[in-house]
């Protein structure tokens, strides 16, 4: 039975009650009285439930999917404003002993070459990363007891927090890794990482089981509970995603709200990321065999769905995608993207020579082309990494986030990250556009004592000053 408050996957995640949600909401697509009533439900901009989403997403009256697709954008703003954070991914080692059916380093792959980062190595690929004018990393590993094990990570992180370079660093190390212990996760606390990311794949366990034939990832269980044992290890920011293309985006959708909703009930702090990846083509894997393909429309609701059903989260959209289909999900409710990124073990440093690749990148702009062009958007680029450092983290953030203040924060923090960012690395181009942008934005800071702090901030910038933060 359905309990979103049981640490039993099988019971926060329950199939009848999935199946049930579905039936509901079909049944009611074309209900204007309900979708109405849920849309009004909405606005007070404290979220939904994971039935009330699935109605908005399975709506088929026209006049109201337009009004969802607005209240998304207005929710977006509200919680995020104007801002889109920015961080590259880091794929430490494609070694792995799983064998899932949709991710080409998957154990019996012959074709594909191996490689796992040195230290040395790692050196190279941040200062290739700082270079760019990254400061946020998600860090990428393939799952391997022997050659990839808890201890690698952590030195790993360790050695990432320790390069400086010209007047580069990276302030937070997000954690991408498979489901591990408590122990682990305290670990990885103590190493001073920011979110734990968990991508679940599939919540239909029939489908789990199939797409994930043998390894430690087989055992659904295990990697669904993984979000309560992180937070029983001391990480209070993790992050969900579903992997959409895989099986009928619909299941997955009202299983990723469940979820959601579970961490509320369980440890009053929902998730603090929410991606969204598309399947994509690889070394061996056509996304087309797994006949769940959905089009760029449909995945444009489902991110509208998510921000009002979850409106405190951040929404996490990668390279995955095209500039066209991530200029479109910006404004309805994504908050972070990755720039200039590079899926292979090794890519920065040196050019994509061997096959490491997880997955084609359909992006593949320069970060600076990244930022240029989302400042002709409208957006402000932000390489903030703030609310880590200061404390500002799971009940902490979420009270600030869902009060509408963590704006008195993430704004002028942006402002003062992008103005870093423009005096170090832009092109002339970008320079220019940022200098601008940053002087318009810096009448929207409602606290005058703050606007004159951050001016007085920016000023320091430009004589060699680095890190200032509200």
């Amino acid at each position: 039975m359905y309990d979103p408050k049981s640490l039993k996957a099988g019971d926060f995640i329950d199939h009848g009650e999935v199946r049930d949600t579905l039936e509901y909401a079909r049944a009611n697509s074309l209900n204007r009285d309900l979708v109405s009533a849920i849309l009004d439900k909405a606005k007070d901009r404290k979220g939904l439930s994971h039935r009330e989403a699935m109605v908005l997403l399975e709506c088929g009256l026209p006049d109201k999917n337009e009004e969802i697709l607005g209240m998304a954008k207005g929710i977006k703003m509200d919680y995020y404003g104007n801002r889109i954070v920015m961080f590259a991914p880091l794929y430490l080692s494609n070694h792995c002993v799983n064998g899932c059916l949709y991710c080409p380093y998957h154990a019996t792959n012959k074709r594909i070459a191996r490689k796992k980062l040195t230290m040395e190595e790692i050196v190279r690929e941040v200062t290739a990363l700082q270079d760019m004018g990254h400061k946020r990393l998600a860090l990428e590993s393939g799952e391997d007891p022997v050659r990839n094990p808890i201890e690698y990570i952590l030195e790993s992180i360790r050695t990432i927090y320790s390069i400086k370079h010209r007047n580069g660093a990276i302030r937070r190390v997000n954690v991408n890794i498979a489901a591990t212990t408590v122990r682990n996760y305290a670990l990885l606390r103590d190493a001073g990482i920011g979110t734990y990311i968990l991508f679940q794949e599939t919540y239909d366990r029939g489908s789990y089981l199939r797409l994930h034939p043998y390894g430690p990832k087989h055992d659904y269980d295990w990697h669904t509970e993984a979000m309560d044992r992180a937070m029983v290890g001391g990480i209070d920011d993790v992050g969900l995603g579903v992997l959409f293309g895989l099986v009928d985006y619909r299941y997955e959708f009202a299983a990723l709200m469940m979820h959601a909703e579970h961490l509320e009930a369980v440890h009053g702090v929902g998730p603090h990321t929410i991606s969204v990846p598309r399947v994509r083509a690889a070394d061996d894997i056509d996304p087309a065999r797994f006949g769940g393909g959905i089009t760029d429309d449909t995945f444009a609701k489902i991110v509208a769905c998510i921000r009002i059903a979850v409106p405190y989260t951040g929404m996490i959209v990668s390279t995955r995608e095209s500039q066209a289909c991530r200029e479109r999900v910006l404004e309805l409710g994504v908050s972070q993207i990755s720039g200039g990124s590079r899926t292979s073990v090794g890519g920065y440093f040196e050019e994509e020579t061997e096959n490491t690749r997880q997955f084609d990148v359909h992006d593949n702009r320069s970060l600076d082309e990244v930022i240029s062009w989302l400042m002709e958007l409208g957006h402000i680029p932000s390489f903030c990494t703030a609310c880590y450092r200061e404390g500002r983290t799971g009940d902490r953030f979420m009270a600030l986030c869902k009060s509408g203040k963590i704006l008195n924060c993430c704004h002028p923090n942006a402002l003062m990250t992008l103005k870093e960012y423009l005096v170090d690395y832009a092109s002339p181009k970008t320079l220019a556009m940022g200098n601008a942008l940053i002087d318009s934005e810096i009448g929207v800071v409602p606290n005058a004592k703050v606007r004159a702090l951050v001016t007085k901030h920016l000023s320091m910038i430009e004589q060699g000053s680095r890190d200032f933060r509200i």
